[in-house]
This record gives structure tokens, C-alpha cells and sequence, in this order.
């Protein structure tokens, strides 16, 4: 009953690995531009979800559709000011411009927030969930499910709709777009504000069990590019499926090992992968 019990929760957090990846994904796999900041995207949610609550006292919906909004809002400012330009020039220039984003968002944050960890209340979701015996942490019951709802959204979104149409048609071939009459900038500040909204909403959910501080991008922006490359560049239901197997060995590494062995695991198995599938699980060739 125990391992079970570890099994799901690892499942559970994965499925948030998954949704703050899949952002990451949807820029890295349409633009091949690497955003480094993406982790202090999902720390910025955070502190919006902990103010949110601090200041106006909304509830989780409240504070993750608040996130989502500001990290939007966040995410095409970042593609009209920075990454539309960069662009145009060469590789180094897109690394170190992301990489300079990071800088500037982490310590602003620093500036803003103070280096203090803070957090919302333990009980924010309720007591720990008894499911057919196995007890599991509201708060990460109601995120992993959240996230995993998002995520199977987002993939929808861009396979289903139109805008996705759209947005797969300018990573495909920016050229062929436009003479198709797509306007290319117009749906890649819309992708970078699906990446930011997705990390938003993925902080907002976090930080109901995770303290927050503004140095977590670091550690979440390192697991997002291991799920991203573990399940293919470009690819959501990859993203999805890495997230879901690397918090399951997360778990279960801690759970037989110790937490301090983890990550050993976790990079592990992901070089092991590379080596074997460099593309990815569900990349393409």
C-alpha cells in the first residue's frame, strides 16, 4: 500500500513537470529558441498565486487563472521586446539573450520579494485525501490532476483548433505560412504566451506545496529542459509522457534510496535515452 501511495504521488507531480515543460516545448520545438528564464516564468507564478492570496484572498482558481493571465501577458511582451529581434542573429546571441531574461527576472525577484522563503498556508486545499486507503497530499491531488486536464488542453489546442493549425504551420515552414496568409509574429507571440501561461499556471499549482523563493526557477527550469528532451523537442504528448515517468522515478528513487539520490536516478536514465534515442521518446527524426 505504501509504494502505491508513492507510485500516485509521483505520478501526481510529474503531471505538473509535464505542464511547466510543455510550454518550454511548444518555443523550443517551434522557434529552436532555447528560453532559458522559462523556470523564473514558473517562480513569477508562484509569487503571483502567493500575493494573490496574500493581498485579495482568492481562492486556487482564482490565483491560477491570475497567474496564467499575467504570464501571457508576460510571454508575448518577452517575444515582441526580446525574442523577435534576436532572431534575426545567431545562435549565441538567442542563448545568452534568454539567459540575460533569467538574470533580470531572478533578481528583480530578489529586489521585489526579498531572499526570504515564503508560502501559502499548509491547509490551503484541505487535509490529506484517503483514497481507498492510500493518503495523499490534497494540494498535490489537486494539481497533478489539474495539470494533467491543461496539458491534454494545450495538446488539443494546437491539434484540434484553428490558432494550433496555425501555429504547427508557422513551425513547420514560416514561409509557406505567410504565402497561406498566416501572419507569422502574430502566432508566435501567441505560442510565447501559451509557454508563459503554462508555466504560470504550473507555478500557481506548485506553490500550494513547494515554498517559494526566488531561486526555484533554477531547480524547475533544470527539470524542464530534462522532461523536454527526454520526450522529444516539440512534442506535447512527450513532454507529457517524461514528465510522468521522471516523477515517478523521482519518487520512487526517494522512496527506496532517499531524497538525495534522486536526481542521480533521474539523469540517469535520461542520458541512458539520449544515447539510445537522441531525438527524444516521441520526437521526430
Amino acid at each position: 500500500m505504501v509504494l502505491l501511495q508513492v507510485i500516485v504521488a509521483g505520478l501526481l507531480i510529474g503531471a505538473v513537470y509535464a505542464l511547466f515543460s510543455s510550454g518550454l516545448t511548444l518555443v523550443w520545438g517551434m522557434m529552436n529558441v532555447i528560453n532559458f528564464a522559462h523556470g523564473e516564468f514558473v517562480m513569477l507564478g508562484m509569487y503571483v498565486s502567493f500575493w494573490t492570496f496574500t493581498l485579495l484572498h482568492f481562492g486556487v482558481a482564482s490565483f491560477s487563472v491570475a497567474a496564467a493571465v499575467m504570464l501571457f501577458i508576460l510571454g508575448i511582451l518577452v517575444y515582441l521586446c526580446l525574442i523577435k529581434h534576436v532572431m534575426r542573429g545567431p545562435m549565441l546571441a538567442q542563448i545568452l539573450s534568454t539567459f540575460g531574461l533569467l538574470l533580470v527576472l531572478r533578481y528583480s525577484a530578489f529586489w521585489a520579494f526579498g531572499s526570504s522563503f515564503v508560502g501559502l498556508p499548509e491547509n490551503i486545499l484541505g487535509p490529506s485525501l484517503n483514497v481507498g486507503g492510500i493518503l495523499l497530499s490534497a494540494p498535490k491531488v489537486v494539481a497533478g490532476l489539474a495539470a494533467l486536464a491543461i496539458t491534454i488542453g494545450m495538446h488539443l489546442l494546437l491539434t484540434r483548433t484553428m490558432l494550433g493549425s496555425q501555429i504547427l504551420a508557422v513551425a513547420e515552414n514560416r514561409n509557406a505560412a505567410m504565402l497561406m496568409g498566416i501572419k507569422p509574429d502574430r502566432m508566435q507571440a501567441i505560442a510565447w504566451g501559451l509557454s508563459g501561461a503554462s508555466a504560470g499556471v504550473a507555478g500557481a499549482l506548485i506553490a500550494t506545496f513547494f515554498p517559494i523563493s526566488a531561486t526555484v526557477g533554477e531547480s524547475l527550469g533544470l527539470i524542464a529542459f530534462v522532461v523536454v528532451t527526454f520526450g522529444g523537442f516539440g512534442s506535447v504528448p512527450g513532454a507529457m509522457l517524461a514528465g510522468l515517468i521522471i516523477g515517478l522515478i523521482e519518487s520512487l528513487s526517494a522512496f527506496y534510496f532517499g531524497p538525495v539520490y534522486q536526481d542521480v536516478f533521474v539523469y540517469a536514465l535520461f542520458v541512458l535515452v539520449l544515447w539510445i534515442r537522441p531525438r527524444g521518446l516521441m520526437g521526430k527524426a
